[in-house]
């Protein structure tokens, strides 16, 4: 849940020997567990189409062909990365009635002309709403203080004009603390109120994926070190997560494992739980947006992340396998 909702919601021969590929993951057997309250910024591979707004009597950038989820590569064959050089690169001659756009539409390149239009105060009008920064808030989920990498969220990060899972240029997390929160209600998912410090940086981020961003973490903290749980270790049953619903102070609640799905195919969804801590249930009504990525803990070990909350029944959600975060980690 990163600042949005959700609705309820792998031949042998005879005598010839072959050698088959085997992926060895570096990744630690004991890890740091988050908890930690984070800010998020990611600057966008490309810049994003997130809207097409209407300039006179004509829709631009419907006629040009673009749409919603377009990345915009270059202007006039120039490359752009940020809206700042975009509006550079429209502003330079003050006599033109279009531009040529190279865009990304999936995995595919095109090519088009976008027309401008000129307002009475000399101002070029696109009809493009675009966006190349996502902010948010969310729970740092580890720390592998042997090769440096961290993970967060155990989800990717939507863009929620598009719903496009942003591709990473590159980001960072930073000091984050919670100063409120706006508790669940069955149907109505809460969230954490925050404050974060963008000038006070962890870690940077490298990837976004859909079990969840991951990075290099700045300067290794002096914390408990948890035992990697593989799937095979964990039991239905009492478990907890780490969390903070308070300032920066990460504290331990209750839940109680539900459901294991150890299915290699399914790379999120893999264990369902229940709040049962009265504090937290109290405090949250549950599980409440900001919480993704909070780490899960049973029998001393770190096992998963929390990701999803079941909207109509917000005591229960979701968690990923930490395996599952670690070994993307390292992709």
């Amino acid at each position: 849940m990163f600042l949005k909702k959700a609705r309820n919601i792998l031949c042998s021969l005879l005598l010839i020997s072959s050698i088959l590929p085997i992926k060895a993951f570096a990744y630690s057997d004991y890890i740091i567990a988050g908890g930690e309250n984070i800010g998020i910024q990611i600057n966008s591979k490309g810049i994003l189409i997130v809207g097409l707004y209407k300039v006179g009597n004509v829709y631009p950038g419907r006629e040009a062909g673009l749409k919603l989820g377009d990345k915009i590569l270059s202007i006039n064959n120039q490359n752009v990365e940020n809206i700042n050089q975009m509006v550079e690169m429209i502003n330079k001659d003050n006599d033109k009635k279009s531009i040529d756009i190279k865009y990304k539409r999936f995995d595919k390149v095109y090519n088009t002309k976008l027309s401008l239009i000129k307002t009475e105060d000399e101002v070029y009008k696109t009809g493009l709403y675009v966006k190349d920064t996502i902010n948010g808030i969310g729970t740092l989920t580890f720390i592998d203080p042997n090769t440096k990498n961290f993970g967060a969220l155990g989800h990717e990060i939507i863009e929620k004009n598009t719903g496009q899972m942003i591709e990473v240029k590159d980001g960072k997390i930073f000091k984050s603390e919670v100063e409120g929160i706006t508790k669940s209600s069955n149907g109505s998912p809460g969230e954490k109120n925050a404050k974060y410090y963008s000038n006070i940086t962890y870690g940077n981020i490298f990837e976004n994926t859909s079990s969840g961003i991951f990075g290099t973490y700045n300067d290794i903290p002096n914390k408990t070190l948890y035992k990697v749980g593989k799937p095979d270790d964990i039991k239905i049953g009492k478990a907890s997560i780490l969390t903070v619903v308070k300032d920066e102070q990460v504290e331990e609640f209750d839940i109680n494992i539900i459901k294991l799905n150890k299915d290699s195919s399914q790379k999120v969804k893999n264990i369902l739980f229940s709040i049962t801590d009265s504090k937290l249930l109290e405090t949250t009504g549950g599980i409440i947006q900001g919480m993704s990525g909070s780490p899960i803990i049973q029998d001393k070990m770190i096992i998963g992340a929390v990701t999803h909350v079941i909207v109509d029944d917000p005591t229960k959600g979701y968690g990923i396998f930490i395996t599952n975060m670690l070994e993307e980690a390292e992709n």
